[in-house]
């Protein structure tokens, strides 16, 4: 029983440490300020966003083709 306990205890210690390393540098995540004017961030930061949605697309794209090509087919 007390060995149980300290695994189950030492996990959550690892969880939390885990957490806290891993949330520390959430303020650094922004890599384009699109706000400055003039300065051209803002296509930047759009032409990012647009990458981002493409890649986003394409892969829910690939993931349906992976599912649909995994099912059986009707025709047998």
């Amino acid at each position: 029983m007390l060995r149980r306990f300290r695994s189950v205890a030492g996990a959550a210690l690892v969880a939390f440490a885990a957490l806290l390393v891993l949330s520390a540098p959430a303020g650094a995540q922004q890599l384009v300020d699109a706000g400055k004017e003039g300065d051209g961030s803002g296509g930047l930061a759009f032409v990012i966003m647009v990458l981002v949605i493409v890649c986003i697309a394409g892969s829910l794209f690939f993931l349906d083709h992976v599912r649909r090509n995994r099912l059986p087919n009707e025709d047998d």
